[in-house]
C-alpha cells in the first residue's frame, strides 16, 4: 500500500447540509508488532508494468483474509452514480454502466462476496440493485481533490431535498468523464477508490472511479475492448473492483490480509479465462452485455482469485 493521502474531515456545504468524511488518520499502516496493516480504500492502484496477471497472496486468516470486527453491507447493496462532467447519453459508458450495476447482482460473480460475513456470521447477499444516478455538470471544476469528491456526493444527497436518495445500503459512486482529474493520484496512483463518511449521523459509503481514456496503459487492461470503448470498458472493471471492496469492507475495519489488501486488491489485474466479443476481450456477460471484470478473492477453502463462486 502506498502511503496515505489525508481526506478533510469536514465537508462544510452552506445551506446543504454536511458530509463529514472520515479521517484517514486512522487508516495509517501499524506499527505495532502482529497488527494488520490497515487499508485505505486505494489498493489495487494502477496497472502494474511486470506482475500484471498475478494475485496478491498476502496472508492473513485461514484463507488469505481476516476479519477485523468491522462492519459490512448485508442484504441489498444499492449502486448510485453521479455522473460528473461531460457524459452525452448516447456515450458507451452511460450504456454499459448502468447494466453492469443492475446485472451484477445474483451474477456468480458477485456471489463471491456471499463468502463474506460479520462477527454474527451473517454473510453478505448476492443482492445488489441499481438505484439510478443523477449529474453534475463541474459544480466542483475539473481539477478535483479528495476533498471535492465527498462535496459532490453531498451535493447530491442533500441539494433541495436531494437527487439521490440518502441510503445506508448504498453505494455512491462519482463518475468523471475524461477531461476532470483527481490530483491526488488519478492515473499515476491509483484509478479508483472508496471510503465513507457520516450525513446526519448515518454512514454513507463513496466512490470515485474516473474514465481512463487518457491513461489508458495504467488504468485499463491493455486488451481491445468488448464494448467498442476502452475507457468505458476500463471502469466497468473499476467499478466492480470498489463494490466488492466497499460491500464487504466499507470502513477499511472489516475484511482485509496483514499486508492492507482488501479483497479486490488481492486480484487486482487479473482476468482469468477470457473469450473475443465484438473484436475485444470478454470474460463474463452481464445483462446480454460483455464485460471484462478482474477476478475476486473467494474467502473459502484457503482462499484463491476467480470469476465466480462455487
Amino acid at each position: 500500500m502506498k502511503n496515505l493521502m489525508i481526506r478533510s474531515a469536514l465537508v462544510a456545504l452552506a445551506g446543504i447540509g454536511l458530509l463529514s468524511a472520515a479521517d484517514d488518520n486512522s487508516q495509517g499502516n501499524n506499527n505495532n508488532q502482529g497488527e494488520d496493516t490497515k487499508p485505505n480504500g486505494r489498493g489495487g492502484d494502477i496497472k502494474p508494468a511486470h506482475d500484471a496477471g498475478k494475485s496478491r497472496k498476502g496472508g492473513g486468516g485461514g484463507n488469505g483474509i481476516s476479519y477485523h470486527n468491522g462492519p459490512i453491507i448485508l442484504n441489498t447493496t444499492n449502486v448510485y452514480y453521479i455522473w460528473y462532467g461531460t457524459w452525452p447519453g448516447g456515450s458507451v459508458a452511460k450504456l454499459i454502466l448502468p447494466v453492469l450495476a443492475g446485472s451484477i447482482g445474483g451474477s456468480p460473480y458477485f456471489n463471491i462476496n456471499t463468502t463474506y460475513y460479520n462477527g454474527a456470521g451473517v454473510h453478505v447477499t448476492n443482492a445488489v440493485n441499481y438505484g439510478g444516478a443523477t449529474t453534475d455538470n463541474y459544480s466542483q471544476g475539473t481539477q478535483l481533490n479528495d476533498n471535492s469528491i465527498a462535496v459532490i456526493v453531498s451535493k447530491a444527497l442533500t441539494t433541495g431535498g436531494g437527487s439521490l436518495p440518502v441510503d445506508t445500503n448504498g453505494v455512491y459512486f462519482v463518475l468523471t468523464s475524461s477531461d476532470v482529474n483527481e490530483t491526488t493520484g488519478f492515473c499515476t496512483q491509483y484509478c479508483g477508490w472508496h471510503w465513507w463518511g457520516t450525513l446526519n449521523g448515518q454512514a454513507i459509503k463513496y466512490a470515485f472511479v474516473g474514465d481512463p481514456t487518457n491513461c489508458l496503459s495504467a488504468c485499463t487492461n491493455g486488451t481491445p475492448s468488448p464494448n467498442g470503448n476502452r475507457g468505458a470498458d476500463g471502469m466497468a472493471s473499476v467499478i466492480a473492483h470498489e463494490l466488492e471492496e466497499a460491500v464487504t469492507d466499507p470502513q477499511g475495519t472489516a475484511w482485509y490480509d496483514n499486508g492492507g489488501n482488501e479483497n479486490a486488491d488481492k486480484c487486482a489485474w487479473t482476468f482469468g479465462t477470457t473469450y473475443s466479443s465484438n473484436g475485444g476481450v470478454a470474460n463474463m456477460k452481464l445483462g446480454g452485455t460483455d464485460f471484462l471484470i478482474q477476478r475476486n478473492w473467494i474467502n473459502a477453502s484457503g482462499g484463491s482469485c476467480a470469476l465466480k463462486y462455487p
